[in-house]
This record gives structure tokens, C-alpha cells and sequence, in this order.
């Protein structure tokens, strides 16, 4: 995709945050996140990297080609500047980015950017129109504020693992969804910000702590738990509030994910797939909450019928029905997924080791395209960036 026209010829316009510097002191996966979904959408984003391997995600594995998956994933259309910040023109370096930048941030470990006098405190007292976005585990205050914080550890701590799996057989669902929701959370706080400035002129210091983001995502067994009831969680592919609502094998030896989310669907379940005219009004399972009652009984008809058809037949039999249903894929079956293929999702990007495919942003735009510019190697950018600054000797950052 390019910004000069769309698919039917329609000129693109400029990308919403064109014009927008963020300075970004990040690694691993929340900080990387927010900042690339920036960066697709036009800002430029300068990445601060260490002298002795930069973020550490780029070491994480050699997956991607031979680069760290992690890193190839979060880390195109940035700039990254191998500078020592601990240094006195490290220092000076980062000061004079964030005298020019519009974002600042960082998931640094607790205190670590106050240590080095870029505290949020300060920097809005000497650049009142930054906006600075600090990611950190459990935020500030508590007794937890000074903890250091990964996404096993979050999801630990945020009951998460309990709902996956038992309290007894704790399981981590297999993305780190804590990373993954803190910088979700950092994105859309950082448009929200630069909004606001828009109106009043100044920028504001931002706070999101994983806990935080991933509690919210815990709404339904933490809103039963905080009104004083105990969430009926269930394990494996089920659900605790709704039923039919699981994955069925197969007379193939597939499977197949079926979800019932309503009486009305339970009808047309029960008279054109179980062919049980009786049971679509049979007050055991007329309502949902019945249906849940007698969850054993309603899995036990489901699976009994769906075990006689082959995926194809159980697809087509659900489908006619008006039901919905999916195939339970590998990672490598997304990767190829028809409707991934078909709409275009995959692109390529520049990389240190050449061109690399790239997923498209979940988000499409008729007014512009995002950008897709290269994943950077470290310290790619240190001459060019330096030079903005009025540095020609690169070597004055170590």
C-alpha cells in the first residue's frame, strides 16, 4: 500500500499523526507496542536504545529470519539512536530530543527515568507541552509501585491464569496479553492526550499500569467477584455464563467451536441441527440459564450430533442454521487463514536482513494508508538524528 491513491484510485490523505515526534525509552512488548501503532499511523517514533544491544527483545530468539520475533514484530517504521542516556551527552542528547518532541515514553523500571532526571514531575515543569506516558507494573503508590513487573508476573497477580485454568492448575494463555493491554491502554491515552493539547496548549503526564489494564480486562468474573458472588469459572473452551458454548469433536477428528448466544438461536440449534423439535421449548433448556444449569445434558446432545459429521458437514449443517462456528486453527493455519490472504493483511517491510513479512494494524482507514517503513537495525539512525541535534562526532554519545 502506498499514500498516493487507494485500491480504486481514490488520492490518500496525509496519516493523522504526520508532524508528531515521540521519544521512546522502550523494550520487550508495552512500550514497543503503543509506540508502533504511532508510527503506523504517520508519527515518527525514535527509539532509545543501549550501546550494548539495544532492547533486549532483539535478543529474545532468532525466529524472524534470523532477528528476534518480538522485536520484528513491534519495531518497524522507527529510528532507533544507540546513545548511552547515563552519560552527560547522552543526557544532553535525550534533553535536547524531548525539547523538540511532542511524546515521551517509557517502560522503564520503576523510578529509573526520575534516576536519570527525566522524572515526569520535571520534564512537565521544563517542556509544558510534552506529553509523557509512563508504562509501569502496578503504578505509582502501593506497596507494589517499586515492584519490577513481566507479563507472567501481571497475569499472576490479576487472577488471570486462575480464569485460563484453575486455581489448583493455574495455565498462561499463550500472548502476553498484560504487555499487549498496557500498550493498547498507552496508545489510545497518548491520541487522547495530544487531543486535549490541541485545545488547551499543554501536554499532561500519563500513567498505565499493567494491573490496572489487565483488572479491566478481567470485567466479567471481576464484576460477579466485587458483588459478592464467586465467578463459576469453567476451564478449556467453555464459557461460565453461556451454553451451548465449547468446542465439539468431530467424526474426522477435528473439532469445531459452536456459540450459542441466545434463545432464539438455541430454537433454530435444537429443530435444524439436533433435529429435536421437542427441545426448543423444553423449559430445561428453553432459556440460557437453564441451558447453563444443565450444561452437562446440552453438551452431552451437541456433541453426540456433531461426532456423526466430518468438519465439512458440521460447518455446512451450523452455517444453514444461521448458527456461528469456526475451525480451530494452528498458528500456522492463521498465518494462511483465506480471510487474512483474501483482504490483503499481509505486507512486506524492510529489515537488516532484508525484506520480512508484516501484519497490517487491525484498524483500516478510507482517508490514508499507514506507513510501513523498515525495522531498524541498532543504532541505524544515529547519524542522521545526531546531526539534526547540531552533533557531527557520533562517538560524544558514549
Amino acid at each position: 500500500m502506498t499514500d498516493e491513491a487507494a485500491d480504486n484510485g481514490t488520492p490518500r490523505g496525509p496519516r493523522p499523526l504526520e508532524g508528531v515526534l515521540v521519544v521512546a525509552m522502550e523494550q520487550a512488548v508495552a512500550g514497543p507496542f503503543a509506540t508502533r501503532h504511532m508510527a503506523d499511523q504517520g508519527a515518527r517514533v525514535i527509539k532509545i536504545e543501549r550501546l550494548d544491544g539495544g532492547d533486549f527483545a532483539r535478543g529474545f530468539d532468532t525466529l524472524a529470519s534470523g532477528l528476534g520475533a518480538h522485536f520484528t514484530w513491534l519495531n518497524r517504521t522507527k529510528e532507533s539512536l544507540a546513545c548511552d542516556v547515563k552519560s552527560p551527552h547522552g543526557k544532553w542528547v535525550l534533553d535536547a530530543l524531548l525539547a523538540r518532541a511532542d511524546v515521551f515514553l517509557h517502560n522503564l523500571a520503576p523510578g529509573a527515568a526520575a534516576d536519570l532526571g527525566f522524572g515526569a514531575t520535571e520534564l512537565s515543569e521544563t517542556h509544558p507541552r510534552l506529553i509523557v506516558c509512563e508504562i509501569s507494573g502496578y503504578g505509582t503508590g502501593g506497596p507494589y509501585d517499586s515492584r519490577r513487573a513481566y507479563d507472567l508476573l501481571i497475569q499472576s497477580e490479576a487472577a488471570v491464569v486462575s480464569v485460563t485454568g484453575t486455581m489448583d492448575e493455574p495455565i498462561k494463555p499463550g500472548i502476553a496479553i498484560a504487555d499487549i493491554a498496557a500498550g493498547c491502554y498507552a496508545y489510545s491515552s497518548v491520541l487522547t492526550a495530544l487531543l486535549a493539547r490541541e485545545r488547551t496548549g499543554r501536554g499532561c503526564v500519563l500513567e498505565v499500569s499493567m494491573l490496572d489494564a489487565v483488572a479491566e480486562w478481567m470485567g466479567y468474573p471481576v464484576t460477579v467477584a466485587r458483588h459478592g458472588s464467586v465467578p463459576q469459572m469453567v476451564t478449556g473452551m467453555s464459557h461460565p455464563a453461556i451454553a451451548p458454548y465449547d468446542a465439539y469433536r468431530l467424526a474426522d477428528g477435528s473439532r469445531i467451536a459452536v456459540s450459542v448466544q441466545n434463545d432464539r438461536e438455541w430454537i433454530r440449534l435444537a429443530r435444524l441441527v439436533l433435529g429435536r423439535e421437542d427441545l426448543a421449548e423444553d423449559p430445561r433448556f428453553a432459556t440460557n440459564g437453564a441451558r447453563v444449569e444443565n450444561r452437562a445434558e446440552v453438551d452431552g446432545m451437541v456433541a453426540g450430533r456433531l461426532s456423526e459429521l466430518d468438519f465439512a458437514e458440521a460447518e455446512k449443517v451450523l452455517l444453514d442454521a444461521g448458527l456461528a462456528c469456526a475451525k480451530i486453527n494452528s498458528v500456522a493455519d492463521l498465518v494462511d487463514h483465506p480471510q487474512l490472504v483474501a483482504r490483503g493483511r499481509w505486507v512486506e517491510v524492510d529489515s537488516p536482513v532484508g525484506v520480512v513479512p508484516s501484519m497490517l494494524p487491525p484498524a483500516s482507514s478510507s482517508a490514508w494508508d499507514v506507513a510501513l517503513g523498515p525495522i531498524p537495525d541498532l543504532g541505524a539512525d544515529n547519524e542522521r538524528v545526531l546531526a539534526e541535534l547540531g552533533i557531527a562526532d557520533i562517538s560524544q554519545t558514549a
